[in-house]
């Protein structure tokens, strides 16, 4: 019974990241919630105890995670260009753009 606390406490957790991110933004909130039911129901089937339920419940709240810190919700502006607005949750959150450098030693 544990388990299934977990993964109903990271589906909420999950869901609550995708609302606060894209309040305000309909078609979001309708998409983000349909593919985040999806994945869980992906899931359903996997034993409490086994290595790919731990994997899937720390993919699920590293998601979380990403959502919460790392997606700012642009908005229109009158002038018809867009506006981004980070939040304190967003304080210090980078992401390495890949240098040509770096992509020459993956090939």
């Amino acid at each position: 019974m544990a388990a299934a606390a977990e993964g109903l406490a990271a589906y909420r957790a999950v869901l609550r990241a995708a609302r606060r991110t894209f309040a305000g933004d309909k078609l979001m909130l309708q998409e983000s919630a349909v593919e985040i039911r999806r994945r869980f129901e992906d899931h359903r089937g996997l034993a409490p105890a086994s290595d790919e339920a731990a994997r899937a419940l720390a993919d699920a709240r590293e998601a979380a995670h990403f959502i919460t810190h790392m997606i700012v919700q642009a908005t229109r502006a009158p002038s018809g260009s867009f506006v981004v607005k980070p939040e304190s949750v967003h304080a210090g959150a980078t992401l390495e753009v890949p240098s040509e450098e770096i992509l020459s030693k993956l090939k």
